[in-house]
């Protein structure tokens, strides 16, 4: 009899043990649930690509100020026989430029949202970053006629509160999986090759159309040929997140992405 109870008191101590790590690890889980990645599932996401085995691929130019590129940009589009791109608009600068902004909604091109001040939302309180987004979205639809649901946030920088605001307010924000990189300004040459050489299906490719970007209208004629030549076919964002699960790298959590838009 004393045998049978020693080993039950071996179990007793054991099952003992296991309750408290159990109860060890649930508390480290709770105290630690406000620095679970912002990129868990069930939250919103960035979107940077998208997976498909189809060669499709989204242009997509961003628009802040200046009255010089964008023409130039249109009629390269136009010439080359691209109707699909997204062209992602400051409420600044579509206020100010109605013509141009007609030319763009007269090409077929999706409209998206690029905010209104040009500054990091990160930095902002969570009201101000839903006033930032929702006066942005009234100007945008008043001018071009058409309901925004994509968003490039200013300098692609956003954390966890600003995805959710974004969200609530029915807002994806888009990213980009290839930057060109041609705000830096550094020749056609390494506009087309940081396009051409990271291109992939699915991919979301970063260009500008403001007046910051003195080459793009250069690289871009190459660029559409060189990505023709490999078979890719050109996409809206919409349309490319229409042909499978969105693939949503996470970048690091609320660290601003330093660029000139």
């Amino acid at each position: 009899m004393n045998y049978f109870y020693v080993l039950n008191g071996k179990k007793i101590k054991q099952a003992f043990i296991i309750a408290v790590s159990i109860l060890f690890a649930i508390g480290i889980i709770y105290s630690e649930r406000d620095n679970v990645t912002v990129f868990s599932q069930n939250q919103p996401e960035a979107i940077y690509s998208v997976q498909t085995d189809k060669k499709v691929i989204a242009l997509t130019f961003d628009i802040s100020w200046g009255d010089k590129r964008t023409e130039p940009i249109l009629k390269i589009l136009e010439d080359k026989g691209v109707k699909k791109a997204t062209f992602f608009l400051s409420s600044p600068w579509t206020k100010s430029h109605p013509d141009i902004v007609n030319q763009i909604v007269k090409g077929g091109f999706e409209i998206g949202s690029h905010g209104h001040k040009h500054t990091n939302y990160s930095g902002l309180s969570d009201e101000e970053i839903r006033t930032q987004i929702t006066t942005a979205h009234q100007i945008i639809s008043e001018t071009t006629g058409q309901t925004p649901h994509l968003l490039r946030l200013p300098n692609g920088d956003f954390d966890k509160r600003v995805l959710k605001i974004a969200s609530d307010l029915n807002y994806s924000v888009i990213q980009w999986d290839t930057d060109s990189q041609d705000w830096l300004n550094k020749g056609t040459d390494n506009i087309i090759n940081r396009v051409v050489t990271k291109a992939h299906p699915g991919d979301i490719v970063l260009l500008h159309a403001s007046d910051s970007v003195k080459q793009t209208h250069e690289a871009l004629p190459v660029i559409i040929d060189q990505l023709r030549a490999k078979g890719y076919e050109f996409a809206t964002v919409s349309e490319l997140l229409k042909q499978t699960q969105v693939d949503n790298k996470p970048p690091v959590e609320d660290q601003a992405m330093k660029q000139v838009h």
